[in-house]
């Protein structure tokens, strides 16, 4: 069952506003996550790893003990459980079509996290559920129609005349996806009300390890379940909700023929994963351009001038960010936080970065900073975030 979150997303955030949000411009009103109740700490990961896939491969064993060490991670949370193991002992199988198996444990798991990270959301933008105008639904977790948005709309008691957007397999850029979707929603529909909801499950790619496969291991050794959602409105009610960040100005771009540096198919086993080597490369040869590009619309000047929450894929992006724009030690300290308190959780990570930058600019904080998520394509999302 997944747990909402016990450290404040699902209490009303009483900060004061300190900027006066801009006439028109689409704003953050509440935030909140959910993860499921099995929580791994990462020293405990290889070992029970091994044992739940049966694997009896020194060489494979000392791999991923290697790869947990350099992904920074502490813990993760995840919906896979002795249980479901006990139930659908094939999918510790290597070669076994386990596709639907795996579908009928994520389906109902994604929309069960989805649906407790958007009631910690609701409860602490303190609106009623009925005036939310909107959904934008991300995940890549899922695969039915109708899909997850329809049964969480269902789940919260929306209104059936409800808008909904799904946004299905983007990866670990869908977050901020969804947000530039829900920024142009409630900026061209006055009044609008946003739920903007993410929701993920590594359940799909599960399988025991195979030496043909290096990718799974560090799947494994990096990437964690769980559940984010925010609520997006222009012209906030004075007095009844509380914007802490706006959302100025957002890009995508993709990089050309590079489609093949992530690589994700479905097949009967599951999902499969490849991830070239020269990601963290490639995007370190076009970031300065894109982030200037977004800082432009600013008063910045300086890379340092920003805040910057940016989607930890891993430590090696990070670093290579930090190092090509010249960013001080402490402006990826959020990013490198969620990633150690929750590992990489795809299009939720975001959030969770986002919702520890809330904290930090409590007190007289940046304005300005970029909201940042790299994935397949390889695409780049960016959004210029104004903290108020």
């Amino acid at each position: 069952m997944p747990q909402g979150d016990s450290n404040g997303s699902s209490t009303q955030h009483a900060a004061k506003t300190r900027r006066v949000p801009t006439p028109g411009k689409a704003t953050i009103l509440a935030i909140g996550k959910a993860f499921p109740s099995q929580i791994i700490p990462q020293e405990c990961l290889v070992e029970g790893y091994i044992r739940d896939t049966k694997c009896d491969d020194a060489y494979i064993k000392e791999k991923l003990e290697r790869l947990c060490k350099n992904t920074t991670v502490k813990t993760r949370y995840t919906v896979m459980s002795k249980e479901i193991l006990d139930k659908y002992p094939e999918l510790a199988t290597e070669g076994s079509p386990t596709i639907k198996q795996k579908l009928e444990i994520a389906n109902p798991a994604v929309v069960e996290m989805a649906t407790k990270a958007s009631l910690c959301c609701i409860k602490e933008w303190g609106r009623p559920a009925q005036d939310i105008t909107h959904i934008v639904y991300v995940s890549s977790s899922e695969i039915r129609l109708p899909g997850g948005d329809l049964y969480l709309a269902n789940e919260l008691g929306l209104r059936s005349d409800v808008g909904r957007v799904m946004l299905y397999f983007l990866g670990c850029y869908g977050g901020v996806t969804g947000l530039r979707v829900a920024k142009d929603i409630a900026e061209n529909n006055p009044g609008s009300r946003v739920l903007v909801t993410t929701s993920e499950t590594t359940i799909l790619g599960f399988r025991p390890p195979n030496k043909a496969r290096p990718y799974d291991l560090v799947g494994a050794a990096l990437f964690g379940d769980g559940a984010a959602a925010v609520i997006v409105g222009a012209n906030p009610a004075v007095g009844q909700e509380s914007p802490f960040m706006e959302l100025s100005y957002a890009v995508q771009k993709f990089l050309p023929e590079t489609h093949s540096v992530i690589d994700g198919r479905l097949s009967e086993e599951g999902i499969n994963f490849k991830l070239g080597r020269d990601l963290p490369q490639k995007i370190q040869d076009n970031i300065e351009e894109f982030c200037r590009k977004l800082m432009a619309k600013s008063s910045a000047k300086d890379f340092n001038d920003l805040f910057w929450a940016v989607h930890p894929g891993g430590p090696a992006i990070l670093n290579k960010l930090e190092s090509t724009l010249k960013l001080s030690t402490d402006k990826l300290e959020c990013s490198r936080k969620a990633l150690m308190d929750y590992g990489n959780v795809s299009s939720n990570t975001i959030f969770y970065v986002m919702e520890y930058m809330r904290e930090y600019l409590k007190d007289d904080g940046e304005e300005w900073g970029l909201g940042l998520a790299f994935g397949p394509g390889i695409t780049f999302e960016g959004i210029l975030l104004r903290s108020l």
